[in-house]
């Protein structure tokens, strides 16, 4: 939620205008770098980046320089019995979370405060403390982000891999077709392939109809209908085990050709194949109550827009769908709610905002208004209650695209064995030349001897002097096209040591209007240094913090100005009267 945006539209945000008024309304200074793993991390833990660790969507193993998700990863089961083509596990799988310290609500819980934590995020598995369900950084079956799969039987359409999904060719015979699904690996199989189920598709030869047969579930959809959410059953070992996800169909055309989009498989709450909440039954119970929903950390399938997959009126109408599963949700929260401590997230503002962003204001502006009643029905439910809305960081135009990885190369910094292009990556690096290189958003690194598997920089030419170049080079740059500053700050990290392996060592901070590109998040090195964005993504926030504060309103009035985010977690703590930890920085607001 965008600071600016919130003030150009108070009159269509009455519950907002109202905490303003009669209470606080401020901006709220965001993490260095603002993106929202590591926000959510500073507000969880009360720490900086340097403490608990977290610098980027996108981190890299320093032995191998592959990117990794920094919302954790699956480690597998150490002990197991091979027999035939399947691997039984003996010991049990576990995911691992990589944020570190403790989270504010674990120490509410400690001291016998009631907290419930709806969806916050990076927060998968979800720890143990009170109630609850996990939010950004939880995974589809598959283990991604995220994947969708469109099914065509246009003929000028193949069956290919493209970001965040997978675009099938389907043929039909008699007016059937049968739709492969694919499901999660099969952790039991030595090769670990992946499990599958097919969906099967029947059209009416004259109408816009298609009936859909999932498993034993039949339905009926309309050209432009979504189904609700549907069981699908993977088997892992024939007779004895399966997994439950679920999913959502979109029927997108029947005619000349049939084009039906399925959702990632998410987790069924019903029946959970991954750790979604705490206690473990605690998904069932709320499914049980309000019926199924989505699970999945991302649930904005901006991928399918990118893609061309979607409209966006269809981006919207998804998009929407989700609002709608999580004001449901928030209901349900508010029913059951018995005091203590809430929290709930909503997703929509964020995902919304990087689409529509500059582009469709008016639509954007209803999920504001949309998010605003529910800020209502919280005001009306529990009108005696501390309420803070807060935002972890605001928007801004992402108009420019920057190729950091190239600036380095032409600059000196890197050096190649060929020449940048479309393909060129960290692993076409001349490291024994390289002193620098760049991977995720906002991260920037030294080709350290001490740390890195190829690294150079050592005594002679001292880390320090590298990165003040650097600096100086990055702060000085502006872009040929319009002659802007591109970069506005350049941060260099103070890691603990148990941080250092995986740390950056400087964090940029684009001016507005530019930010790194894709292919620079996972280490790209095109031949171009900036590009223009013609993306469908066209909003953004990981840039300089400066630019893009987040919100803070509270029904009560503050005593502190310029709040930043670990202030609202130390105001949290301080309401309950529960101490924070002596690395905690943050100040209470009243």
């Amino acid at each position: 939620m965008d600071p600016g945006f919130v003030e150009a539209h108070w009159s269509a945000l009455p519950n907002l205008e109202y905490l303003a008024k009669h209470g606080t309304f401020a901006r709220l200074g965001t993490t260095n770098p603002p993106q929202s793993p590591v926000a959510w991390a500073t507000f969880a833990t009360g720490l900086s980046p340097d403490q608990h660790g977290i610098y980027d969507f996108v981190e890299r193993d320093p032995a191998t320089l592959d990117p990794f998700s920094s919302f954790g990863h699956a480690a597998g089961s150490a002990l197991t019995l091979p027999i035939g083509p399947f691997r039984l596990p003996l010991t049990s799988a576990h995911i691992v979370d990589l944020r570190r310290g403790v989270t504010f609500w674990q120490l509410l819980a400690d001291q016998g405060v009631p907290v419930t934590i709806m969806k916050i995020p990076d927060n998968y598995p979800p720890i143990s403390a009170g109630h609850e369900l996990a939010g950004m950084g939880t995974p589809d079956l598959n283990g991604s982000l995220g994947t969708f799969t469109f099914y065509t039987s246009d003929p000028g359409e193949s069956t290919r891999t493209v970001d965040g999904g997978r675009i099938q060719s389907i043929a039909i015979q008699n007016g059937r077709a049968y739709l492969r699904l694919i499901g999660p690996p099969n952790t039991l199989r030595k090769d670990q392939r992946f499990t599958t189920n097919n969906l099967t598709a029947d059209a009416d030869p004259e109408r816009s109809l298609v009936r859909f047969a999932v498993g034993d579930q039949l339905l009926i959809l309309k050209q432009g209908e979504w189904s609700d959410w549907l069981a699908v059953k993977f088997t892992l070992l024939p007779h004895l085990r399966t997994v439950t996800g679920t999913i959502r169909i979109f029927l997108k055309h029947v005619h000349p050709f049939l084009e039906v989009y399925v959702s990632p498989v998410n987790v069924d709450p019903l029946n959970t194949a991954l750790p979604i909440s705490y206690p473990p039954s605690w998904s069932k119970t709320i499914a049980q109550q309000t019926g199924r929903y989505t699970t999945l950390g991302i649930p904005e399938d901006t991928a399918a827009l990118r893609n061309g997959v979607f409209d966006t009126s269809e981006f919207r109408a998804q998009s929407r769908s989700v609002l709608d599963d999580e004001q449901k949700l928030l209901r349900y929260s508010l029913r059951t709610f018995r005091g203590g401590f809430l929290f709930y997230y909503f997703s929509a503002v964020d995902q919304n905002s990087h689409i529509l962003w500059g582009r469709d204001e008016r639509s954007l502006l209803d999920i504001y208004h949309a998010v605003d009643h529910s800020i209502g029905e919280v005001l009306e439910a529990e009108p005696d209650a501390e309420l803070i809305v807060m935002s972890d960081h605001g928007f801004t135009s992402f108009v420019r695209a920057v190729h950091l990885n190239t600036w380095l190369y032409d600059n000196g910094f890197l050096t190649l064995k060929g020449a940048p292009g479309d393909n060129t990556s960290l692993h076409d690096v001349n490291w024994s030349k390289t002193e620098a290189y760049a991977i995720g958003l906002n991260a920037l690194y030294l080709n350290l001897a001490s740390r890195e598997k190829y690294g150079i920089v050592h005594p002679d030419r001292p880390a320090k002097k590298v990165a003040e170049e650097i600096k100086e080079g990055l702060l000085a740059w502006r872009d040929p096209a319009t002659s802007k500053q591109v970069i506005s700050s350049v941060t260099f990290t103070h890691p603990s040591s148990e941080n250092a392996k995986y740390a950056p060592d400087m964090i940029i901070g684009y001016a507005p209007g530019y930010r790194a590109s894709w292919q620079t998040a996972l280490g790209g090195i095109p031949a171009a240094i900036i590009t223009d964005n013609n993306d469908e993504w066209i909003g953004d926030h990981c840039i300089d913090p400066a630019a893009v504060p987040g919100v803070f309103f509270s029904t009560s009035r503050a005593q502190l100005h310029n709040p930043k985010l670990q202030d609202v977690t130390a105001t949290i703590l301080h309401l309950f009267g529960v101490k924070p930890t002596p690395a905690m920085a943050g100040k209470s607001i009243f």
